[in-house]
């Protein structure tokens, strides 16, 4: 065995609190493509390495001979047997943690660095014994650890270096926190004791009153002895007391300096990094990025012949520029058309001036058909290396469009419409967004570099990083070229890696039905809506403002008529004055950062409780917002050369499924009010045309009672009956043809109300019933319909397993609340499951009817109608005024079968309710 010298030096690591520091401190990293929690461990990881590049280069640290990882091995330790509550506050370790402790062990080891715990003993009695072994040979310690309770280790000798703060511990900042120096540190915490730990100490003495009672006695034994001089009288009395508590404390926060430690200090000799083992553990945990680092510092990995082994490596080297090529020459772009030819497929994204695609001029094209190697074809910068852009379009658009070679792109909807408008209409495309989507709905963002970042370990160059923001931002034409073709090729290289990444992944989890069936198909239909727009009568919404403007200057009169003062209504401080304190109508109610609680829901609250100055307000809020959102902002959405409003439909958007739109929102303009229906009226039909709506009827409903099973409900809706008198005389036990309106009116607000899982408070609110009567009412309801309590119960109880709900057609909404320690937390993710198969089905439905119209009304061009928008449950079309009825019948027909087909045997019959108008308003 080695023998140690004077001149060693031993770095003992605090690997438990390494672990919580790297869950806790450090941004999460998600999952492995396998599902398994790596953020721990990646984190360990990365600190670790840290350490050892640094303590090579940095004098202070001063290069270690020695180095060893110390855990804790167990909750239970001598100490419980000492005190029983020790550490009985500590939680379990979090259900996504508790899986990488095994893998951090294994990360030590990859590091070529020994292990280190003991049985019954914590981490930090077998630093405080080795400590004292290696003093007692004559060379020195570093501890490297955050954690206070190893303050009282310091001395010649021992230094403390703390990671998190990048700094060594001296013996000012031991002062500081326990107000003695190191030696009394342990006093001081036995009368102080730690709530972390559950130590107890003395009741009512704190660190500076500890600090203080100790240096004037020297230790806690004479400090205790002393105990009857002291003159303030409660602090004697408390000493005398809890004299017990104050020994014992001692005895559970005195580290061990003796534990019974089997590995001996020679076996602590750092070895050199063994770099296959090292590579090969990182790339099995998918932490690319720090591979990189690796090589970077210790060198390529020593593997020769062309292994299977050689091969994994090949696809997951770390990530760089070196292959990413500027095209300066029309010609050079043969030797890439040729080589998408021959593998098949091409990763596309398209640079431009605008986010708009619809006004937006294109500025550069990316490819790349290998992984690793790509281009960037500058046609739009201000620089002379650009290529004439009518010659590009030319010798690109064989290939975008030839459907025998794949175009992947991220959210490629964009650079379809982008290239469309320059006259190529790509085939045959692929999404890393979707397919991203339809692996991981409500786990993760889908954009690119939220996605590089998870699957390939690499942080991407951001588009703020090269156009700036604010002031200082500049327009993507105006980058510099080599910048640009860092950035464009880098988005071409990692879309192509993750397209091979998501395409075996989607096999793997029988996910690609749900990918090719509903999601591929819709990003030309998509696009096509998306560029057709819809038209928008300006001048109606300019009138409409005026109504607004004047709707809230008398709601404004009205409201301070009744606070008797004038003051902006906007802020929540001064409209919390008038609620609380002026008008006293409600008790005083604060938000968690102390301010006056006046949402929505504090107002709707006091409202329903009768008062009119909440509701007042309520109405205040809803007109501005719609004239800020709308009526106002509407206008300034129209394209100037359509003269039509093109929103952008977002496909990844939902955790179910559904559509959204943004830029502008159309999806959340209220339908109820007649401001709302106001606002729809400015969508217009263009000249001799027709809007026509179709609505799938209760179509949720519907899917409720086919997930469920629900006889009684399915029955109904064979027998065309309506739903919501059936309801209502089941749980109000009256005959069908005796329901009353506002019995049906409860009937429906519970059946509705039961698809987003609605509580008994709020339905009492949205039937202005008692607490009491809602409760019955939502207790009759289950009585009647028991198997949607039990597809409710069952649906939790899956979730809560398997962290996802399917839909009817095998789509998954992902849930990774659904197990929080948080109440609110949970019942809102409890709630979002229970609605996520029904909603996502709806879904689903919608976008089969979709592709089949689609595919009605480009085989039949003579009708010459366009789908329009996607709202929810509905579908809008414009339409020539001579092919009204054509149209709507095969709508109808359409819509209506959709799904007699091999996707899903849907037990119960879809209506369709379809209404036609020169506006949008008129359809409802």
């Amino acid at each position: 065995m080695n023998k140690i010298q004077k001149t060693d030096h031993f770095y003992l690591i605090d690997g438990s609190g390494y672990i919580f520091r790297a869950y806790y401190a450090l941004p999460p990293l998600t999952r492995k493509s396998d599902g398994l929690p790596t953020g721990a461990v990646s984190g360990f990881c990365s600190m670790l390495f840290k350490l050892l590049e640094d303590s090579k280069s940095d004098q202070n640290l001063q290069k270690p001979t020695h180095f060893a990882v110390i855990f804790d091995s167990a909750r239970k330790t001598f100490r419980n047997e000492i005190y029983s509550d020790y550490k009985a506050n500590r939680s379990e370790a979090p259900d996504d943690l508790a899986p990488q402790f095994e893998y951090i062990r294994k990360s030590v080891l990859a590091f070529n660095l020994p292990s280190v715990d003991l049985p019954n003993y914590e981490a930090d009695d077998l630093i405080a014994t080795y400590a004292e072994k290696i003093l007692k040979k004559g060379a020195k310690v570093t501890i490297v650890s955050s954690d206070k309770d190893l303050m009282q280790l310091y001395k010649k000798d021992v230094r403390i270096f703390d990671p998190m703060k990048n700094k060594f511990i001296s013996e000012e900042d031991i002062i500081n926190k326990f107000g003695v120096d190191a030696s009394k540190v342990i006093d001081v915490q036995s009368l102080a004791g730690d709530s972390s730990d559950n130590v107890p100490g003395v009741p009512g003495i704190g660190v500076k009153t500890a600090a203080e009672l100790i240096n004037k006695y020297g230790t806690l034994e004479k400090l205790l002895k002393s105990a009857n001089e002291i003159k303030q009288n409660k602090r004697r009395e408390t000493l005398i007391e809890n004299k017990d508590k104050a020994i014992i404390s001692k005895q559970l926060v005195t580290l061990k300096q003796d534990s019974p430690v089997n590995r001996d200090l020679s076996e602590f000799k750092l070895k050199k990094i063994d770099k296959d083992k090292l590579y090969k553990f990182l790339r099995e945990m998918e932490f690319n990025r720090l591979l990189s680092s690796a090589i970077s510092a210790y060198g390529e990995p020593k593997l020769s012949s062309e292994t299977v082994e050689d091969k994994l490596i090949e696809k997951q080297k770390p990530i760089s520029n070196k292959n990413y090529f500027l095209i300066t020459d029309i010609k050079q772009i043969d030797e890439w058309i040729k080589e998408a030819e021959e593998t098949g497929e091409l990763a596309v994204d398209t640079e431009t001036n605008s986010l708009d695609p619809h006004q937006a001029d294109l500025v550069g094209i990316s490819l790349s058909s290998k992984v690793g190697k790509a281009c960037y074809i500058p046609i739009g910068h201000k620089s002379s290396k650009c290529i004439n852009k009518n010659d590009v379009i030319k010798k690109l658009k064989p290939l975008l469009e030839d459907p025998s070679v794949k175009k992947i792109g991220q959210n490629i909807k964009f650079d379809f419409i982008v290239l469309f408008k320059q006259g190529i209409e790509m085939t045959s495309m692929e999404d890393t967004m979707l397919m991203s989507y339809v692996l991981d709905a409500g786990k993760n963002r889908h954009n690119m570099d939220t996605l590089s970042e998870i699957h390939l370990g690499h942080k991407t160059i951001s588009f703020k990083e090269i156009v700036g923001t604010g002031k200082k931002e500049i327009n993507f034409s105006d980058v510099e070229i080599e910048r640009a073709k860092d950035y464009a090729a880098e988005d071409a290289d990692i879309t192509f890696r993750l397209y091979k990444k998501f395409s075996k992944n989607l096999k793997l989890e029988k996910m690609i039905n749900i990918y090719e069936i509903f999601e591929k198909p819709l990003i030309k239909i998509l696009a096509f809506m998306e560029m057709e727009g819809v038209e928008v009568d300006n001048k109606f919404l300019k009138t409409l403002s005026s109504k607004f403007e004047k709707k809230i200057k008398n709601l404004e009169k009205e409201i301070f008529k009744i606070s008797k003062k004038d003051f902006n209504i906007a802020s929540p401080k001064q409209l919390g004055e008038i609620i609380y304190n002026d008008l006293k109508i409600a008790e005083l109610k604060k938000t968690k950062k102390g301010s006056f609680a006046t949402s929505a829901s504090v107002l709707e609250d006091l409202a329903f409780k009768g008062h009119k100055f909440p509701k007042l307000v309520l109405d205040w809020r809803q007109v501005s917002k719609l004239k800020n959102t709308y009526s106002d902002s509407l206008p300034e959405h129209i394209n100037p050369n359509t003269k039509r409003v093109h929103t952008s439909f977002l496909l990844a958007a939902t955790t179910t499924g559904r559509l959204a739109s943004s830029d502008p929102n159309l999806q959340n303009i209220p339908i109820k009010s007649e401001d709302g229906r106001d606002i729809r009226k400015a969508f217009t039909s263009r000249k001799n045309h027709l809007l026509i709506s179709a609505d799938y009827n209760q179509i949720e409903m519907r899917i409720l009672a086919d997930l469920a099973d629900v006889k009684e409900l399915k029955k109904a809706f064979k027998n065309d009956e309506d739903i919501h008198s059936l309801t209502a005389s089941q749980i109000f036990n009256v005959d069908i043809k005796k329901v009353d309106q506002d019995q049906r009116r409860k009937a429906k607000a519970i059946n509705f109300g039961i698809i987003y899982g609605i509580s008994q408070y709020g339905l009492a609110k949205q039937i202005n019933v008692s607490n009491y009567e809602a409760e019955e009412f939502l207790d009759a309801y289950f009585a009647k319909f028991p198997e949607i309590k039990i597809y409710m119960n069952d649906t939790i109880k899956f979730c809560r397993k398997s962290g996802y709900v399917n839909n009817i057609f095998g789509r998954r909404s992902h849930f990774n609340g659904i197990n929080d320690k948080n109440f609110n937390v949970r019942n809102f993710q409890e709630r979002a499951a229970i609605n996520a198969p029904i909603q996502g089905s709806a879904s689903e439905i919608m976008r089969l009817a979709m592709i089949r119209l689609n595919k009605k009304l480009s085989d039949k061009k003579n009708i010459q109608s366009k789908m329009l928008l996607q709202i929810h449950d509905e579908l809008i079309f414009e339409v020539p005024k001579n092919n009204e009825k054509t149209m709507i019948k095969l709508i109808k027909d359409e819509m209506a079968s959709v799904v007699k087909s091999d996707h899903h045997s849907f037990s119960i019959p879809l209506t369709v309710d379809i209404n036609v108008g020169d506006n949008w308003g008129m359809l409802h």
